[in-house]
């Protein structure tokens, strides 16, 4: 169906069956509940907290004995923030921590290249949503952090950080 029909149809149906029709979807549907109730009680902060309990175990486990250390995990809440809406400037920090507890778990740990890769396509996600929304005031010294751990520690993808910092300037 596309938009126009669907305006077409929904503008044909009287208050009631429409709000029906709402009812019906918010009941069905987890997305749609989700959103809703993201509209009318946003609890951005303890999402971000939940997310960031949960980017921490996947690096640094309390019930299992081994990290899985998915990056995955972290990209889906970062998309799911944004769809949602969620304040640029929380979504920033969450992208910072991720970025942080994987450097963390790279100094305990011996982590392959594809690791590397993917922390490197991180931070140049990063650099771009910080650039994009204008955040880069409030988390430049983080940033910079971030780099200077990549360039300390030799990481075989430290060009490509530097690289993504060009963007800022």
């Amino acid at each position: 169906m596309s938009k126009r029909a669907l305006v077409k149809y929904l503008s044909e149906l009287k208050k009631k069956e429409l709000e029906e029709q709402l009812i019906d979807l918010y009941h069905r549907f987890p997305a749609v509940k989700e959103y809703y109730d993201f509209v009318f009680n946003p609890k951005e902060d303890k999402m971000v907290q939940e997310a960031k309990i949960k980017i921490s175990n996947e690096y640094f486990p309390l019930k299992r004995k081994r990290p899985k250390a998915r990056r995955s995990v972290a990209q889906k809440f970062i998309k799911h923030f944004i769809k949602l809406g969620v304040d640029p400037h929380l979504i920033g920090d969450l992208m910072l921590y991720n970025l942080e507890v994987a450097q963390s778990f790279s100094e305990e740990k011996n982590v392959p290249d594809s690791f590397y890769k993917s922390m490197g396509n991180s931070f140049n996600e990063l650099v771009q949503y910080i650039s994009l929304n204008a955040l880069l005031s409030d988390y430049k010294d983080r940033i910079v952090a971030c780099y200077l751990f990549a360039t300390e520690r030799q990481w075989p993808n430290r060009e490509d950080f530097s690289r993504s910092l060009d963007i800022i300037d």
